[in-house]
């Protein structure tokens, strides 16, 4: 279909070489709009967010990204022995997990590193993914602000590929546009955002978390099933009336807290929720809100809207409380929490479906292997915020 394409992204990122605005991964552009109403700062390393303030119910700006204050705590973090948290990057060349490290394309099989469960599985693209590379800042202004990283086969995945990262505010909401292009070689691609969310901004005092938020998911009416482990087994699992199911609006805590259905000693949610589009949306249709999420502590809400057709969802049941809160959700109140512990946060992963490239039977190869001459694979999301009075009732209203 684009017969040129690979030579044309080869010569787009000479240019990139030659036009890049800052060598420095870890310095801070801060991004506005002028109506006040959201603003968000970035850094090259993992083409990462490290900060999205909004206002609350009371008109009061809150911070609700989990992260550091400093831009070099996040390597710090990185490289620090099984504290590799994932906080606001994109996550790639494919995220989540593969089975055994192992895929296959038109007979060739591919082996990458298995970063996860003593060797059993690859996580967010092997012991280096996309999250730690120093992207390039290739464009920025007050609002918008683009990466781009050439990916030559890093983690033993086939080929080249050419990745765009575009980051836009407007009014009220962030728009995450992933753009990648296999430059030679057919191979799978599968990016995500990796953002720890916490709508109350840590505004509640130190003994409370975010199980008392409400999740609602219309369309979200099945899951991957996962071993103990949690790769998937193959299985595709029904929420109806289960622990998982928020396709009417329900708060976090209720059920999940004994569901032990996210892998091994598991209490709590990181799963793959499966978004059945309803009829007349097509499968990767941005039209309708897919996820929305509120807090009664600020009264905000967050809505999701995406070309993807999953949601990796992860509440933080791993976190043990050796994270500071950054000092702007500290709020200067007595007693207020200052470590982020188990449930304090949220990450929803907006991808095609977890493994998808090891079960052709799930009919989703074309979703997830990309090809020199077909179209490029594109991840699109968008943020928005409000505030609870402004929200409607009813399904595909969130």
């Amino acid at each position: 279909m684009y017969p040129s394409i690979g030579l044309v992204a080869l010569a787009i990122s000479q240019v990139i070489a030659q036009t890049t605005l800052s060598q420095n991964p870890f310095q801070k552009y801060t991004l506005s709009v002028p109506d006040g109403s959201i603003k968000a700062s970035f850094i090259a390393y993992g083409a990462r967010i490290t900060s999205l303030i909004v206002n609350d119910i009371n008109n009061k700006p809150q911070d609700v990204v989990v992260g550091f204050d400093d831009p070099i705590d996040y390597i710090k973090n990185d490289q620090a022995k099984g504290y590799h948290n994932y906080f606001g990057p994109i996550v790639g060349r494919y995220a989540n997990r593969i089975k055994n490290g192992t895929f296959t394309i038109d007979g060739v099989t591919s082996h990458i590193p298995e970063n996860e469960n003593s060797g059993h599985d690859t996580l967010h693209g092997g012991i280096l993914g996309y999250d730690q590379r120093n992207w390039t800042v290739v464009a920025a202004n007050t609002s918008s602000i683009t990466f781009s990283l050439l990916d030559q086969g890093f983690e033993g995945f086939p080929g080249s590929v050419l990745t765009y990262a575009t980051y836009t505010l407007t009014s009220k909401r962030w728009t995450s546009r992933l753009v990648s292009i296999p430059l030679d070689q057919p191979t799978p691609i599968m990016l995500a955002n990796h953002v720890y969310w916490n709508l109350d901004a840590f505004t509640t005092g130190p003994k409370q978390n975010i199980l008392n938020n409400t999740l609602y998911m219309p369309y979200s009416n099945r899951i991957i099933g996962i071993d103990n482990i949690e790769v998937p087994t193959g299985t595709l699992e029904a929420v109806a009336g289960g622990p998982y199911d928020y396709t009417t609006p329900k708060q976090l805590g209720v059920n999940n807290p004994n569901s032990h259905q996210c892998g091994f000693n598991c209490t709590g949610i990181d799963n793959a929720f499966i978004i059945d589009r309803p009829r007349y949306s097509a499968p990767e249709s941005t039209d309708l809100p897919v996820l929305s999420l509120t807090s009664p502590a600020t009264g905000i809400v967050m809505t999701i809207k995406t070309n993807q057709q999953s949601l990796q969802i992860y509440d933080c049941i791993g976190l043990n409380g050796t994270i500071p809160v950054k000092a702007s959700q500290q709020h200067g109140k007595n007693g207020q929490k200052t470590y982020v512990e188990k449930n304090d946060c949220i990450v929803f992963e907006t991808q095609q479906w977890i493994d998808g490239i090891n079960h052709p039977e799930w009919s989703q190869l074309e979703y997830q292997i990309y090809r020199p001459e077909t179209e490029p694979a594109v991840a699109y999301t968008t943020y928005d915020f409000s505030v609870i009075q402004q929200q409607q009732s009813g399904k595909g209203e969130l």
